[in-house]
């Protein structure tokens, strides 16, 4: 049989005709493993704006033609609007309850770092071989899935600038010291070995897993509080086993005025809009160094995504909608099928399966479909 050909299922009067493509990274095609099970993940608390954010990392890891979905991980107090919103751009959306450090933590860290103690969650989304953290003031302006094919037993991000005054509290800073240019001012030696490297949590490749995700919880416990909460802690928790990635994969705006030497734009795949005022949905240009033409021209880039309707999953089709992303589950396992009107390669489940087909009609509703004991056979042009 050729490779492209489509499927109907018929199921409680719904007619449903697709065609499905399974990244082979994802399930594979010929010894493929739902233990290779691979995604983006991202945080997301209270009901504020920062919802536009993961709209528009979801829309931009669209543009770039990702193989893998975006997880939200979403606190209770996420409003329900905002989770409908989420799930109708193709995000899978799982509620995680809050992790309160000891109340020294509390009271010594950044307030509005505190919430961010329970991102340590994601540890626990140990269906996935390998997740990719990206915080929803970041946006990707290249494919970056193969960062997904890094060496396990690692934890991979970019290191971050010491030199803005938010971090004053820092002997690096009341000495000059950046690990971004060691070579500018030299560790004092009289103050022993350079600090250990030190990487931003905005961005970071890491490998779920429940007993990890018990010594986190066990260590935070015992840690002396910090500034910067759970950024300073996870730098702690994974100190031998870091691996720095090169700054494309997380540019910092700082990094713009503080080693512009270190900066190439043009090859930057991932932006991190973390500076004070860089948000792009709070942008006003008043904030210092916010009137610089390449800060302009970066939030102009954000907004030129979050604004492409044709990014939306959802596409208008005369007075139908058609949906891009459709969502297996077979057992405990959950992957995502991209849906597509003319090409497909199959894929092969052997076990009972559940087909959820999300499709949203001018009032916003739901549509879910269950198919049992489905099994479709792999087409390829190697004849499978």
């Amino acid at each position: 049989s050729s490779l492209f050909e489509k499927t109907v299922f018929l199921f409680s009067g719904f007619k449903l005709t697709m065609a499905l493509e399974l990244p082979a990274s994802v399930i594979g095609c010929k010894g493929g493993s739902l233990n290779q099970k691979r995604a983006y993940v991202t945080f997301l608390a209270g009901d504020g704006d920062y919802v536009k954010g993961v709209v528009g990392v979801v829309k931009g890891l669209r543009k770039v033609k990702t193989a893998y979905p975006l997880i939200v991980a979403v606190l209770p107090d996420v409003p329900e609007q905002h989770r409908r919103l989420l799930a109708a751009q193709g995000c899978i959306v799982r509620e995680i309850e809050p992790i309160y450090p000891p109340e020294n933590h509390v009271q010594f860290a950044m307030a509005y770092y505190v919430i961010n103690y329970s991102k340590l969650r994601i540890w626990e989304f140990e269906e996935f071989s390998k997740m990719m953290y990206l915080d929803a003031d970041i946006q990707v302006y290249d494919n970056i899935d193969h960062l997904f094919d890094l060496p396990d037993g690692h934890f991979y991000a970019v290191m971050d600038c010491f030199c803005e005054k938010t971090w004053s509290h820092t002997p690096q800073y009341k000495i000059g010291y950046c690990q971004q240019c060691p070579e500018k001012v030299q560790w004092p030696s009289e103050l022993g070995q350079p600090p250990a490297l030190y990487f931003n949590a905005g961005m970071f490749v890491f490998e779920p897993g429940k007993e990890t995700y018990d010594a986190l919880l066990q260590t935070l416990q015992v840690t002396p509080p910090t500034p910067f909460a759970e950024q300073d802690f996870l730098n702690m928790f994974f100190q031998k086993i870091y691996r720095p990635i090169p700054l494309v994969y997380n540019l910092v705006l700082a990094m713009l005025w503080r080693h512009p030497e270190n900066v190439e734009l043009e090859k930057v795949k991932v932006v991190h809009y973390c500076a004070a005022g860089s948000k792009p949905w709070r942008y006003t240009g008043k904030e210092e160094n916010m009137e610089r033409e390449d800060i302009q021209m970066l939030v102009k880039r954000w907004w030129d995504i979050y604004n492409d309707p044709s990014l939306d999953l959802e596409m208008e089709e005369g007075n139908s909608r058609r949906a891009d992303t459709v969502w297996f589950t077979t057992s405990d396992r959950e992957f995502s099928v991209g849906c597509h009107a003319e090409e497909a390669s199959f894929f092969e489940i052997s076990s009972a399966c559940c087909l959820v087909w999300r499709s949203h009609s001018v009032h916003e509703m739901q549509q879910t479909i269950c198919i049992y004991f489905v099994r479709v056979i792999i087409y390829d042009e190697r004849n499978v």
